[in-house]
């Protein structure tokens, strides 16, 4: 007898796509069946016509839950997640204060279990970049670290306390700390020194265009930030990954590092299908940092997925009040940076299929199986095969989803106008954490709590 059976899919297994049935128990994966061979279940799911996938996890999470409820709390951001088919959220440190302790991990681990939907795990800041406080926060969870490579951005100190380190002598501290803990360490990436040459020389320049943000922070500054990480990392050997690549400069940059040490990046689906002339129509609801690019940088991050350069796709999912936005509606300099992305994040891969840049197979390992790998979730995540965990997705890869803020489940909807009718080939059917249907068809079945959290193997 098992708990659920789902029946009559095309499922994407290790192997390939196959018409198989899948039983759950116990909240992982229990038997994969063929076809035509039945078995008891408590719950069966018909789910001819629809494909079963492994839930997408998204590396790159900023709830910032409890500092900042105001722009979403655990609760909507995870139902956000639900309804995006992420069975998995990495959230990370940036909040209130931020996550740079023993106590503060623990704090937000019990915080995000009681509230949770889907599946967290959780960053840690470096602090002082020290090996022994590195393991400690391993020891008491942390599945990564982050640091910024920029200054504390101002009137953010609070946020952002232990997190930035400019000097190359403090980036390499960190690189050293990770690797003594032996988990990944991901990075924002943008030289300081020329941060503050452009920041000078655009000065007087129209802030309330777009183009501001490019003559502010050019691809360069990304560039050049992860090339001296790179040459530091093939002394030291972290597991460094690189967060989101915007340009076709840095991609060169990875190009020629590729092999010579361990490193990684990733790319978010607002640089992947919009870009600068879709901020210079949305305005300040599509400001990021780094900036979104021009349509070549565009081109050139398709290609780096298609050849392996760039391997995972995670959002930067960050919320904020439409008010916030609207309050510096005409200055790009001040307005803050973010957009929300949980609910894209599946479609943009179903569309990325349908479109054929990608095979299925090639979507899911940007979005599930890669990340599992990178952060140390292989034995649970990542994949549907017996033992693993029952975080699965069932996708209709003929509906079409389109995007309309009035339909959003992150509490930042109004600020989501970036992606405002944008029309994905592939939606979301149903998504299982743990074995238990959260999602269904345009509503959240799930309850605070369900999620379960995920630590270091």
């Amino acid at each position: 007898m098992f708990d659920t059976l789902i029946l009559g899919a095309e499922v994407l297994l290790p192997e390939g796509l196959f018409r198989v049935n899948v039983g759950l128990r116990d909240g992982v994966v229990a038997v994969v069946l063929p076809a035509g061979e039945d078995a008891d279940a408590r719950e069966r799911i018909e789910a001819v016509g629809l494909t079963l996938l492994p839930g997408a996890i998204d590396t790159h999470v900023h709830v910032r839950a409890p500092g900042f409820a105001e722009r979403g709390t655990v609760e909507t951001e995870t139902r956000a997640a639900a309804a995006g088919g992420v069975t998995t959220i990495l959230e990370m440190p940036v909040t209130i204060p931020t996550t740079i302790s023993v106590e503060q991990l623990r704090l937000r681990r019990e915080h995000f279990a009681a509230r949770s939907l889907v599946n967290f795990g959780l960053y840690a800041g470096l602090g002082g970049l020290d090996g022994a406080a590195a393991c400690a926060l391993k020891e008491a969870g942390a599945l990564a670290f982050k640091i910024f490579t920029t200054g504390v951005p101002p009137g953010r100190e609070a946020e952002f306390e232990g997190l930035a380190c400019p000097s190359e002598g403090g980036q390499y501290r960190a690189l050293e700390a990770a690797k003594a803990a032996g988990l990944p360490l991901v990075v924002h990436c943008e030289n300081a020194g020329l941060l503050s040459l452009f920041g000078e020389r655009s000065v007087e320049a129209d802030k309330s265009s777009a183009a501001f943000m490019e003559l502010s922070r050019p691809a360069i500054c990304e560039a050049v930030a992860v090339a001296k990480l790179a040459v530091m990392n093939a002394e030291i050997g972290a597991k460094l990954h690189i967060a989101h690549v915007t340009s076709a400069r840095t991609v060169d940059v990875l190009r020629r590092f590729a092999g010579l040490c361990d490193l990684t990046a990733e790319v978010c689906p607002q640089s992947l299908y919009a870009n600068d002339a879709d901020v210079d129509r949305v305005g300040v609801y599509g400001k990021t940092i780094p900036p979104i690019r021009g349509a070549a940088d565009q081109v050139a991050l398709w290609n780096a997925l298609a050849e392996g350069i760039i391997t995972q796709v995670a959002t930067d999912h960050a919320p904020f009040d439409a008010i916030e936005k609207a309050a510096s509606a005409e200055n790009f300099a001040a307005a803050p940076a973010g957009v929300p992305g949980l609910e894209v994040l599946v479609p943009a891969m179903l569309d990325a299929v349908a479109q054929g840049r990608l095979t299925l197979a090639e979507a899911w390992r940007l979005v599930s199986a890669s990340p599992a790998q990178r952060f140390g979730l292989t034995d649970r995540k990542g994949k549907i095969a017996v033992g693993c965990d029952a975080d699965l997705i069932l996708v209709d890869r003929a509906a079409v989803t389109e995007i309309r803020g009035d339909k959003l489940e992150t509490q930042a909807r109004g600020a989501a106008r970036l992606y405002e009718g944008m029309r994905f080939q592939g939606q979301v059917k149903r998504t299982i954490v743990g074995g238990k249907t959260v999602y269904l068809n345009g509503a959240i079945t799930g309850e605070a709590g369900d999620g379960a959290f995920v630590g270091p193997e």
